[in-house]
């Protein structure tokens, strides 16, 4: 049996995106819901977040043109030139 961890605020929102992804192992995941049963403050984080995201997913995605990549490829070289990088 896994010991019992309280989370302060400061670790549970730090770990807050990949437990919104459902990326945590058991024992994070269950601190971080334990947290936000007991905290109003970051259970209210945790909704503004999800919702947010849930807002972002059903918006779509838009294609980029063709060209895209060369353009990008054309400005980092670019920027290369004038700054002296190499890359």
């Amino acid at each position: 049996m896994s010991e019992l961890r309280l989370l302060a605020c400061e670790e549970a929102l730090k770990l807050l995106a990949a437990f919104l992804d459902g990326e945590l192992g058991g024992d994070e995941q269950d601190d971080v819901e334990r947290h936000l049963e007991r905290c109003r403050s970051c259970f209210s984080r945790a909704e503004f977040e999800k919702q947010l995201k849930a807002q972002l997913g059903a918006l779509g995605r838009e294609p980029v043109p063709a060209d895209f990549g060369e353009r990008i490829r054309t400005l980092i070289a670019r920027f290369d030139r004038r700054t002296g990088t190499d890359r």
